[in-house]
């Protein structure tokens, strides 16, 4: 069983909805994106979505646009990231952790010599948001090869017999985009994504997650009534390039992860 596969059964058997955060790797720094993803488990979050820095990032809103720029700024690259991922590892860090990146970054090292040295690091899956399921061949045939699990998206534009194919080739989680549109936080979720998640849930016992425009415990605890987790990306970005103290930003971090953990329990 997969470590993402192992999370969800925990949830399950907990009566809990998963929390995914999502962070830009190298966002302010390498050193704190060790010590972000260690107050991030430790405030007890599910999985953690590290963001690989392209740039072109096609899905992201001006939040998380901005983190893969401080992120490249301050030298994150694949290598050094993979480095990190290892590092974590090395220092017990076991909640899973997930890539998400733009097709480019693969392409450039080889698809399976990537999948190849992201499992070695400790990673157990990918979110590539750029790659149709049309043109995924050689990445599934990769991920599947390494015992990474690949997610798949869905939309409320997507018909039904798109939302069928992704969930049944989903591995690990499927993601539902809430909202048309690039990711940032919102202040109201518009209630389209819910007939999506339904749809999703009716073709796969993998779980459906919900991301895209989540920002508060209440969005959270609204959305784990339907679906089986949340994701969170651009409000914990913004925190992250609050011009604060490393040791304070890291806590305020924590903390905002622990408030949002709280939604998905007790559902």
């Amino acid at each position: 069983m997969s470590r993402i596969a192992e999370r969800f059964a925990q949830l399950k058997a907990r009566g809990e909805k998963a929390l995914v955060a999502y962070i830009a790797a190298g966002d302010p720094s390498l050193d704190a994106t060790a010590e972000i993803v260690k107050a991030i488990e430790a405030a007890g979050a599910d999985m953690v979505e590290l963001g690989l820095a392209f740039s072109d990032p096609l899905a992201d809103g001006p939040t998380i646009q901005a983190g893969s720029q401080r992120a490249l700024a301050a030298g994150a690259n694949t290598n050094n990231v993979l480095e990190l991922v290892a590092r974590l590892r090395a220092e017990g860090v076991q909640l899973p952790l997930l890539i998400m990146t733009y097709y480019n970054l693969l392409l450039r090292p080889g698809v399976a010599k990537f999948c190849a040295r992201a499992k070695a690091a400790g990673i157990d899956g990918l979110i590539i948001p750029d790659v149709p399921m049309e043109e995924a061949e050689e990445l599934l045939a990769a991920t599947a090869e390494h015992g990474l699990d690949l997610v798949q998206f869905v939309a409320p534009t997507s018909p039904p017999d798109r939302i069928e194919r992704a969930a049944q080739m989903a591995s690990g989680f499927v993601y539902c985009v809430a909202l048309t549109g690039v990711t940032g936080a919102r202040t109201a979720l518009a209630p389209r994504f819910k007939a999506t998640v339904q749809e999703a849930k009716r073709h796969t016992e993998t779980p459906v997650l919900v991301g895209f425009g989540i920002s508060t415990p209440e969005h959270v605890r609204s959305v784990a009534q339907l679906a089986d987790g949340v994701i969170v990306g651009s409000a914990i970005v913004k925190l992250c390039g609050e011009d604060l103290p490393r040791a304070e930003m890291v806590a305020k971090v924590g903390r905002f992860v622990g408030e949002l953990k709280a939604g998905t329990r007790g559902i």
